[in-house]
């Protein structure tokens, strides 16, 4: 069963509409995540909302939005407000236009979520605005309100669905000019472009998340298992690297480090999903088996304990 949508509505193209529901296509659930905690009680730590002059704990019905003008001075704006400007799309994706998705800057990117007819209706609909956009080879625009607030989403099919991504506006993308214009301008010689480029051409692949492991979080499932068994918490020593102040002697330095036999180095290992690595945290220290004798995979899930 699929999780709850965030957004439901309609997706409209000129007169052609269909009932939809939006859901996130990412989640941050599985990743390790930690509670504040009082260090000389163990307890949770719980915040207020205080008065920041009295110190009182104010209420949340006595709670207003405040717009900040200079210190100490706010317009107050109430809930009643806000709703009298409330915008008339909330409830419809309305496409606007269709562009290349080569047009689309990646810097306006944001988050993708994942859209389906909603109910038993208009699948019919659904399948003619997808396969338009499938046949076309373009990238629908529209605009779709998310929390009181206004999205351009870019819309592309996805197998029997489509993808939504909310693209920022030009304003929350800042300039690459305030970064980029004190970077020297620095003529690279032939040499140099024609050893780098042997470096790309042996490190060639074909990108696939599945060969990609989140180390840090790994990390943190082994500390908290080691914590768990009791055992002491050692540091690990941080490996040196060797200072190479010759650029050209660098790059004949990686060609040859990459040009090494495949056998004086490790395997590449395939990246763990993170619910497998919470899974393995989650069972219990003292009924792991050894690596060698370990041959099913555990069908329970324990509850997870707070770290």
């Amino acid at each position: 069963m699929a999780p709850r949508a965030n957004w439901k509505g309609f997706l409209r193209l000129s007169l052609v509409t269909c009932p939809v529901a939006l859901y996130p296509a990412t989640s941050e659930s599985e990743k390790i995540s930690f509670n504040q905690l009082n260090r000389q009680t163990g307890h949770r730590v719980k915040y207020l909302k205080v008065d920041a002059d009295t110190g009182d704990e104010v209420p949340n019905e006595d709670i207003v939005k405040g717009y900040q003008l200079e210190k100490d001075q706010f317009i107050e704006v109430t809930k009643e407000e806000l709703e009298e400007i409330a915008l008339e799309s909330t409830r419809t994706i309305e496409i606007d236009e269709f562009v290349d998705k080569a047009d689309i800057d990646p810097r306006y990117l944001i988050r993708p979520y994942y859209i389906r007819p909603d109910g038993k209706v208009g699948h019919d609909a659904f399948a003619v605005i997808r396969e338009t956009i499938r046949e076309m080879n373009k990238v629908a625009i529209g605009r779709v309100v998310l929390t009181n607030r206004e999205h351009i989403i870019a819309l592309e099919p996805m197998d029997k669905g489509l993808v939504g991504t909310l693209l920022r506006y030009p304003y929350e993308v800042r300039s690459e000019q305030e970064y980029f214009e004190e970077i020297q301008d620095v003529k690279v010689t032939k040499d140099m472009l024609d050893l780098a480029k042997h470096i790309v051409n042996q490190k060639a692949g074909r990108f696939d998340p599945e060969k990609f492991e989140d180390h840090y979080e790994t990390a943190l499932i082994d500390l908290i298992n080691q914590k768990r068994a009791g055992k002491p918490i050692t540091p690990k020593s941080k490996p040196t690297t060797g200072n190479v102040v010759d650029l050209m002697e660098a790059l004949r330095r990686s060609v040859g480090q990459e040009a090494a036999p495949a056998k004086a180095e490790k395997p590449a290992k395939k990246g763990r999903k993170a619910s497998a690595g919470q899974k393995e945290m989650l069972m219990p220290i003292e009924g792991k088996k050894p690596k060698q004798a370990a041959g099913k995979k555990a069908t329970a899930r324990p509850q997870r304990k707070s770290a």
